[in-house]
């Protein structure tokens, strides 16, 4: 096989595979556990963003640009999330007005993490064409790994969008559109790599942006609604196995590389 069709079997079944493993497991949960697995869920972005997206990115771009991109990525998120709200909020009868706010937030939270899941899985095909153009050996394995890393990540993306009012059918779809973004960066990345290359770090900062903000703006600020001991334990059990699992990942692949 040539480097080429190395490059796009790669991507193309390396972004799908991850995305297909993740909605299976949330296809077997039942719509009472998504909603506890919401901690999961934060765990796992933020996992994702400071020990995987971050340090990559400040591997290789200069940290005030990075902390820059970072901070215009949020206000960005910010401003697009509104422009969701507006939308939907036409008259008095939505989230905004009423004290009784549904049990969704109509998309929006789900629209971030695919924007966000979009530019990392795009910064993956580059990374995937980059190894196999170097060695077709190196290439199986990058490919390989980022299959495992992205898994636990694409959990919880699975889990923001069926929380964010998505059907699982709808959740499978979106997220298995957002993965052809692998396959793209790897074909352009393969006919231009070098300047692409420049690009990396800011596209990683604008994905790191789009996972912070949607954990810590969106996600967050509804498990204080449950503020019982018990249901605060459980929240932060369930975090910090998000953590553990990208971390963990992380691990096993630094072990085999």
């Amino acid at each position: 096989m040539t480097t080429l069709g190395w490059i796009i079997t790669a991507s193309a079944l390396g972004g799908a595979l991850s995305v297909v493993a993740a909605g299976l497991v949330t296809f077997t949960l039942g719509a009472g556990s998504v909603s506890h697995l919401i901690s999961y869920a934060i765990g796992a972005l933020l996992g994702a963003v400071f020990l995987e997206i971050l340090p990559h990115a400040l591997e290789h771009g200069d940290p005030h640009t990075m902390a820059a991109t970072i901070l215009g990525g949020i206000l960005v998120f910010f401003v697009l999330e509104k422009l969701v709200l507006w939308r939907h909020c036409h008259d008095h009868h939505c989230e905004a007005h009423d004290a009784h706010p549904p049990a969704h937030d109509h998309g929006r939270s789900g629209l971030l993490i695919l924007i966000g899941d979009t530019f990392h899985n795009f910064v993956d095909g580059i990374l995937i064409a980059a190894a196999f153009m170097e060695d077709t050996q190196l290439g199986i394995v990058t490919a390989l790994a980022i299959i495992a890393h992205e898994i636990p990540q694409e959990l919880g993306d699975f889990l923001v969008l069926l929380h964010s009012g998505y059907s699982r059918a709808k959740a499978l779809a979106f997220n298995l559109l957002s993965s052809l973004a692998t396959l793209v960066g790897a074909l352009l990345a393969y006919f231009a790599l070098s300047s692409l290359q420049e690009w990396v770090p800011s596209l990683l900062g604008l994905a790191a942006a789009s996972m912070l903000y949607v954990a810590v703006a969106d996600l967050i600020p509804g498990l204080h609604k449950r503020p019982e001991l018990k249901a605060t334990l459980q929240q932060v059990t369930l975090i910090g196995l998000g953590i553990f699992s990208i971390w963990l990942a992380r691990e096993m692949i630094a072990g085999h590389g």
